[in-house]
């Protein structure tokens, strides 16, 4: 079975402050990530949230004009029409250092605060597997590390949802301006 089950693209640019704002909510990224899954309802996203529907309708909503979001199918239940919404992206990126619709783009949200916090549970458990490297690298090594990153994240992405337990998986890749170096080595001869 395809993860998700419906078409989406691979990857899309967050190029609008409207959109940034959309995915830096913790309650829509949950939603996000519950439709890597397939394809829900508001009614099936607010039982899994735990969260009223008309509170999962406003965040679908915020995300659907936003682009983020987009009806996958539908269905007649009733004489009503019951809508399923998917991802319009397997992943979302904002455009670095890029101008919005009205100027800078304000950040995304920070992936690393929100693991910390999700993590810790797992950590106090003895459950948390996580390293942290560094190397000093040129900016063009950095991108094509980076890519093989890539790959591995849409790897992921992709597995098939089975199991009783869900995994967070975070990565980073970051410049460090005062992280200490040694200084040259001196001949030996």
């Amino acid at each position: 079975m395809t993860v998700p089950d419906y078409e989406l693209a691979d990857t899309v640019e967050l190029t609008t402050a409207e959109q940034v704002r959309a995915i830096s909510d913790p309650l829509r990224t949950t939603i996000l990530g519950l439709l890597h899954e397939r394809a829900a309802t508001v009614t099936e996203l607010a039982t899994a949230v735990g969260r009223p529907k008309s509170t999962v309708a406003h965040h679908v909503k915020v995300l659907a004009d936003a682009g983020i979001l987009q009806v996958v199918r539908t269905r007649k239940v009733r004489a009503i029409e019951e809508r399923f919404y998917g991802r319009a992206a397997r992943m979302f990126f904002v455009g670095l250092g890029r101008q919005g619709d009205h100027g800078q783009l304000p950040h995304d949200f920070n992936d690393f605060e929100v693991a910390a916090e999700e993590s810790k549970p797992a950590y106090d458990a003895g459950q948390m597997r996580s390293f942290i490297r560094h190397a000093r690298i040129p900016e063009e090594r950095a991108a094509e590390f980076w890519q093989q990153v890539d790959t591995l994240i849409h790897t992921f992405d992709q597995l098939p949802r089975a199991g009783d337990t869900t995994y967070g998986f975070t990565v980073g890749l970051y410049p460090i301006g005062d992280y200490p170096t040694l200084p040259p080595a001196e001949d030996e001869g």
